[in-house]
């Protein structure tokens, strides 16, 4: 009865579209946030002459700036597959467990920067960060701050930004059933759902990794859950001092986890697929190994051109260096 009110006057639709207006003010400010000219530069060096739909930079680099050490991380969005240049097979694999992934290296200012840069398709950007995917990993990145550093025209940032809103709607449903039963603070709920998220991912995070990138951004992560929330057609109760409550039934709560649990037990096998998928797909793989080396041990590997075309096979002699060198046991005396 009152569903069938709020509809027939339109007060439904208009709540929906302030609530959508909001999220989407939310992230066409993040995404037009300027960022390094190093790091502008040093995009367009990775692009070259190539002209995808744009390029999404996140992760801990944003976060935290960019220092000698620092692997950036970009998604590349193209409109088709073969909008990006590789081999057949990278383009199938991208195509049929995206993304793909690649290691790129320039000087901008005689400054090194690295990047890890994976590549999807638009419409794969879309369905990955939508309610229905099994993947948990890009919506989950999506939701929090990124930077659209290169976009090829405004049509392509519409499309883009609309996935990225998309992600933040997604995350936060999931925050809803994932986050506390009863009342409690907003951030409280995307707390909980990026734990849960890290964990059904095949990587290894310090427990207190979620609250920190919470309370990095804590303004922004409570202006987006309710209106998330409205746009999920979530309803909440509301309390005192900010506390506030989702109005999830017993029923809805049941079906709800039957999903996550089915996603979190996809969410490392897909991880491991995509790492063996990685060893025939990913571009500049071994120079990406031989400086990931060199950071933590300090060994100088020699990338040769055999190595870059055949990586795994050149990795035998170079595990045996490695070896001979100590790397893999204790040298300290007890």
């Amino acid at each position: 009865m009152k569903k069938s009110l709020f509809s027939s006057c339109g007060l439904e639709r208009d709540l929906k579209q302030q609530a959508c207006k909001k999220i989407a003010y939310c992230v066409f400010e993040e995404l037009t946030t300027p960022v390094s000219p190093l790091i502008l530069t040093f995009v367009q060096q990775i692009l070259g002459t190539m002209r995808p739909l744009g390029v999404l930079f996140y992760g801990s680099a944003l976060r935290g700036g960019v220092e000698p050490d620092t692997l950036l991380d970009f998604y590349i969005i193209v409109s088709k597959q073969r909008d990006w240049p590789r081999s057949w097979i990278s383009a199938l694999g991208n195509a049929l467990l995206p993304p793909n992934v690649e290691y790129h290296e320039h000087k901008v200012q005689g400054q090194a920067l690295r990047a890890k840069v994976a590549i999807l398709s638009l419409t794969q950007l879309r369905a990955l960060t939508g309610h229905k995917t099994y993947d948990t990993t890009i919506w989950a990145r999506f939701s929090q701050p990124c930077r659209l550093v290169w976009v090829r025209d405004d049509k392509a940032l519409q499309h883009i930004g609309a996935c990225i809103v998309r992600a933040c709607i997604t995350a936060a449903g999931w925050g809803a059933l994932l986050g506390p039963k009863m009342g409690a603070y907003a951030c409280d709920f995307w707390e909980a759902l990026y734990q849960q998220t890290y964990g059904a991912e095949l990587r290894v995070e310090q427990c207190d990794r979620s609250r920190s990138l919470v309370e990095r951004q804590k303004h922004r992560y409570e202006n987006l859950l309710l209106p998330c929330w409205q746009i999920a057609k979530i309803s909440w109760q509301t309390q005192h001092n900010g506390i506030i409550s989702p109005l999830l039934s017993d029923v809805q709560r049941q079906r709800g986890m039957q999903q996550w649990r089915l996603r979190r037990a996809m969410g490392r096998p897909l991880n491991i697929m995509r790492l063996l998928k990685a060893a025939y797909t990913f571009t500049g793989g071994a120079r990406y190994a031989a400086w990931k080396i060199r950071r933590h041990s300090g060994i100088e590997i020699v990338v040769t051109p055999f190595a870059e075309k055949h990586p795994l096979l050149a990795a035998i002699p170079v595990l045996w260096t490695l070896w001979q060198r100590g790397l893999f046991y204790n040298n300290k005396s007890n």
